[in-house]
This record gives C-alpha cells, sequence and structure tokens, in this order.
C-alpha cells in the first residue's frame, strides 16, 4: 500500500523543532512527512537525525504583508499541487491562513490547522476584528479543526469561531507535552545554575521563562516582584527569554533594586534553567495552552500563573500552583508573598505537578494522540 504523505506548515524551523519534532518521529513510521517553513541554515542541525522526507524554504512572514503574501501563497499552492499530498497540516495563525488557502486551492482531501492561542484576544476595534475573520476564515476552509486545550477551544466556540462539531482536542490537550526524561529534578544541577548565576543559597527566586513582552504579563511581574523585594530581601527574579518590546528598560524602571534581577536572554536549555528557581511565574493576558508552565511542573516547581482562558488545564489550583487575575498586580502579588511564606505548600505544590505532568502531558502520550488521529483519519 502506497504510503499517504503528510506536509506540516509552520513560520519557521524553530516552530518545529519545538513542537513538532517528536510527532513527526512516530508519524513518520507509517507516513512521509514534509515540511514548509522559513529555513535558517544554523537550525537544520536539528533535523539531522529527523525522518523528514523534504524541509522546503517558503517566506511565510508573521505579519501581515501583502506582496510577500501573495508570493508565499502562490509559492505553496505550486509545491501542494507538485506534491500531490494527503493531508496538509498548519500550526500559526499565518500559516493557517496562507496554508490551508494554497492546500484548498491545490486540491488537498485533507486540510488540518490546530489552534494554539489567539492574537486577537488582547486587540481592539478593527484590528480585533479582523484577526477573528481571518481565524474564521481558517476554519472554513479546513476539513479537521485541532485545538490545544478545551478551555482554549470552548473560548473559540464562545466567540463563535469553531463549533462544538467541527472541533476537538486530542487527549488532555498541549500541542507538543513534554519529554519526561528531559525534564527530570537534579539537586546537583540547581546547585550549578544558581553558583552560576550568583544566586545565594538562602534566596527565593521566582522565574518567568518565555518572550519578553507586555502581554506576558511582565510589567505586574516587574511591580509585583518589586513590593516584595521592598518587604523581603532574600527574593530574587529569574526573566529568561527574547526581549520583543524593549522590556528591559521598562523592568529596571519598575524594580528599585535591579540588582535583585537577572536577565538571562534566550535559552536553548529550559530543562537546566528551570531548576534554578524555586517558584514559577506566567501572569500572561492570553496564552493557548502554557507549555513552559508544564515544563516547570514537570521539575517539581510550585506555578503562579493568570487566570486566563489558555492556562486552565496547565495547572489544578492549589494542587500544582496559585491563579492570580490577569493584568492584577495585587493578586499576583498576594500569590507570590503566600509561597514565600509557605515552605512546605511550595513542597506539596511542586509534587503536584510533577504528578499531573507525567499523568497527563507526556511527549510519548500526546505524540500517540497524534498518530490515533492521522490512521483514522486515513482509515489505516
Amino acid at each position: 500500500m502506497k504510503r499517504k504523505k503528510i506536509c506540516f506548515v509552520v513560520p519557521y524551523v524553530g516552530t518545529a523543532r519545538v513542537f513538532l519534532k517528536n510527532h513527526i518521529e512516530e508519524l513518520s513510521i507509517y507516513f512521509d512527512v514534509y515540511l514548509v517553513a522559513n529555513v535558517l541554515e544554523e537550525e537544520m542541525i536539528y533535523f539531522k537525525d529527523t525522518p523528514i522526507k523534504e524541509i522546503k524554504n517558503v517566506n511565510i512572514i508573521r505579519g501581515i504583508t501583502l506582496i510577500n503574501d501573495l508570493r508565499s501563497l502562490l509559492h505553496l499552492c505550486s509545491y501542494f499541487k507538485k506534491m500531490k499530498f494527503d493531508a496538509v497540516h498548519t500550526v500559526t495563525p499565518k500559516a493557517g491562513l496562507l496554508g490551508i488557502l494554497a492546500s484548498r486551492l491545490a486540491g488537498v482531501p485533507n486540510r488540518i490547522h490546530i489552534f494554539t492561542g489567539q492574537v486577537w484576544h488582547t486587540k481592539k476595534s478593527v484590528s480585533k476584528h479582523l484577526l477573528m475573520f481571518m481565524d474564521r476564515f481558517i476554519v472554513w476552509n479546513s476539513t479537521h479543526i485541532l485545538v490545544d486545550g478545551q478551555s482554549q477551544r470552548q473560548f473559540l466556540i464562545k466567540n463563535k469561531i469553531v463549533e462544538e462539531s467541527n472541533s476537538f482536542v486530542l487527549g488532555k490537550g498541549s500541542i507538543s507535552g513534554v519529554d519526561t526524561n528531559r525534564f527530570v529534578p537534579n539537586a546537583i544541577v540547581k546547585k550549578e545554575v544558581r553558583n552560576e548565576l550568583g544566586i545565594k543559597e538562602n534566596e527565593v527566586v521566582y522565574m518567568f521563562l518565555g518572550r519578553m513582552n507586555s502581554e506576558k504579563g511582565i510589567n505586574e511581574l516587574a511591580e509585583a516582584f518589586n513590593s516584595l523585594r521592598k518587604k523581603y530581601e532574600n527574593v530574587r527574579l529569574l526573566l529568561v527569554g527574547g526581549d520583543e518590546e524593549n522590556m528591559t528598560p521598562i523592568v529596571k524602571q519598575k524594580v528599585k533594586d535591579i540588582e535583585s534581577v537577572i536577565f538571562y536572554g534566550v535559552t536553548p536549555t529550559p530543562e537546566r534553567l528551570i531548576q534554578a528557581c524555586d517558584i514559577y511565574c506566567m501572569p500572561s493576558y492570553r496564552e493557548g495552552f502554557g507549555l513552559s508552565v508544564i515544563e516547570a511542573s514537570l521539575l517539581e516547581k510550585p506555578i503562579i500563573c493568570s487566570d486566563t482562558y489558555g492556562l486552565m488545564e496547565s495547572i489544578i489550583e492549589n494542587k500544582t500552583g496559585i491563579r492570580h487575575k490577569v493584568a492584577d498586580v495585587d493578586s499576583l502579588y498576594l500569590a507570590m508573598e503566600k509561597l514565600f511564606n509557605d515552605k512546605n505548600l511550595v513542597v506539596s505544590l511542586g509534587k503536584g505537578g510533577r504528578e499531573y505532568v507525567l499523568e497527563n502531558f507526556s511527549s510519548k502520550t500526546i505524540s500517540e494522540k497524534w498518530l490515533e488521529f492521522y490512521l483514522k483519519m486515513f482509515n489505516v
């Protein structure tokens, strides 16, 4: 029997490396898998042992650029018609818009998109309605719609983007799950990283990892931490990730004792760096699922996160973490202070988090769900 051909479309190769690598390996046992993305030569090393038939370079840019988008759409149409794929699967809004439309125009029979968060959730007026229309357009032209969390799916249904009948979540959610062999608590590694960062043994470290921008709640985190630092001297804030909106000077302005803040930048080894913290914070305004949250939970870190819809499955209140109101400095501060003063709760939330992730979000479990989805779709 001829093997079915699946093509994943993402904006950047790095997106596939983070979210799809394990799925591609699992699916390649049964299917021929291809990848379309903006290809950076230095990133190809991450796929040298991955069984991808071809990685095709198409210039997919995150923002709206009409001429480039039209060029990319035509490029995708031509490639899809030539390759005669049995399925095209898109990730992220822009890849979805171009990839799903091109695959429909090219006659691809199975067109799958996965929602991993809504850019429009925090937008206003015309911009919001345009972005919502683009999401609906993706749905109209898809044959299958996946969502990486139940609370996000209900949010999309409420906003009339998807319906109960045309969308579903694989397993408990998460686009990729977490590698349980990679994220393992290790006291020796924790001590090593803290020494490298100049963190004292008695200091309590609050950590954020992700894209540093206002929608991630960095402003509120800085203000809450500043209040905490005024009251307790042995606290530190560790900020990890690329600074997308020049947040560093803003944080420096908000935190009076700036020596207590560590600006780390991007890390290729979150499984090592997260070990250094005592408490993990994700005060985001919007989130699709919150992969870094379950990574931190797997490392037995108690979680403080906002109550935005996308983080509902990421923690269990008072079992793996504590929620605070979105964009609310006071409730964030109270959660941070509560964990500072209750070491037993820190330990119990950490252990509860690891158990929760092991039971529901291992990358192996999620990859098996993706494979089941494709086997059923193709009647294999």
